[in-house]
């Protein structure tokens, strides 16, 4: 009491902090205002408290609100949401585009097509080929340009007397008629040179390669109903097999891209049952033994490293169904066969069962024969 009088402070003496103490809620002592707990950082408390960043979570580090993004169970910082990566199902992020499983296969093929010269898209129809204008001709030239057949099959309707010319029969081979004046008939019905029509298919598998064919369920003639000009098809791919093909009423054309001598270049992309063994490959590159003769590849390529049953193989042989037979011969089955590459012409911009004409520069390079 003397001391209080006197204005002195109380002794307080030392805490003793060799026990512990536990504080229950009833006597726990009061937090001063602004004073940071244990554990916390100073000045956070005051941030805290700014609605933007949200409340406190347990810890002391803020917790992002809404409209930054709620984090996934994780807290990496790609799982927020509106984030989507490369190939993610999610929709409505408008981040990036989806990702594109790369296709092994396809780029080899289209390696393997650069290295070959192409008709598609590559010339315009200025690109012209000066071509002399006859009036007289070779009769099975004639009947050829007709859009009738082809100028060998010409041959033999003339040897078999269904061709007159001013209504005489004519049955030697090398006779010449006038374009212009000449009245040249088969089986009666008068022929005119046509104008002439090339069209490119990506023929689709299930259709027989044939103008007609009434056994067939489905011919590739049935694909071509918007087209008012008698063609057909030149050359020929089987039920299954798929790609390149050209139509055209342009018989010698038409003997041009298929006739043997002229030698025109194929390219087909394989699906082999099993992976193809190095040994066989170069077998098959130096000539298999077939039941009507020895064939060889003139190119094989493996079209993906990773995946030996996936090739492209070039030939210049038109046999039947000869791609087939030569893989067959070394005891491997064909699963697809797709034919990419046509004396030039190739299937680029066209879908399964989709055709078009081709310019006037196009077919100009193909009369010119610059691509064998």
């Amino acid at each position: 009491m003397e001391d209080n009088k006197r204005g002195k402070r109380p002794r307080i003496s030392k805490a003793d902090y060799s026990t512990s103490r536990s504080f229950s809620d009833g006597d726990r002592p009061a937090r001063r205002s602004g004073a940071p707990q244990q554990g916390e950082r100073r000045g956070a408390g005051r941030n805290s408290e700014r609605t933007p960043y949200g409340e406190r979570r347990e810890g002391g580090r803020p917790e992002r609100s809404s409209s930054y993004g709620e984090r996934r169970s994780g807290g990496s910082s790609s799982a927020r949401s509106g984030y989507s990566k490369p190939g993610s199902s999610r929709s409505g992020s408008g981040y990036g585009k989806p990702y594109k499983k790369r296709d092994g296969a396809k780029e080899g093929m289209d390696a393997m097509l650069r290295r070959k010269p192409q008709v598609n898209g590559r010339y315009s129809d200025n690109d012209t080929a000066p071509t002399e204008i006859k009036e007289v001709v070779r009769l099975n030239k004639f009947i050829a340009n007709s859009g009738v057949c082809s100028r060998r099959e010409a041959d033999t309707m003339i040897q078999s007397g269904v061709v007159t010319v001013n209504g005489e029969v004519v049955t030697e081979l090398g006779t010449k008629v006038n374009i212009l004046t000449d009245d040249v008939r088969f089986n009666g019905q008068r022929l005119k040179g046509e104008e002439k029509v090339y069209i490119v298919m990506n023929k689709p598998k299930g259709y027989v390669t044939t103008a007609s064919d009434p056994h067939a369920e489905k011919t590739v003639m049935d694909l071509l109903k918007g087209c008012p000009t008698r063609v057909f098809p030149v050359g020929r791919l089987d039920k299954n097999t798929t790609g390149v093909l050209m139509f055209t009423n342009d018989g010698e054309m038409a003997e041009q891209l298929t006739h043997p001598s002229y030698n025109k270049k194929k390219i087909y992309q394989v699906v082999l049952d099993s992976p193809l063994k190095e040994e066989d490959k170069e077998k098959l590159l130096e000539g298999v033994e077939l039941s009507d003769g020895i064939t060889k590849a003139d190119e094989l390529e493996y079209i993906d490293a990773h995946d030996h049953r996936q090739l492209g193989i070039e030939i210049h042989s038109g046999k039947n169904r000869i791609v087939r037979r030569m893989f067959e011969a070394l005891g491997y089955e064909v699963r697809a066969l797709d034919r990419v590459y046509f004396a030039g012409l190739t299937k680029k911009g066209l879908k399964k069962s989709d055709w078009r004409y081709l310019t006037e520069g196009e077919v100009n390079i193909l009369k010119m024969g610059a691509y064998v």
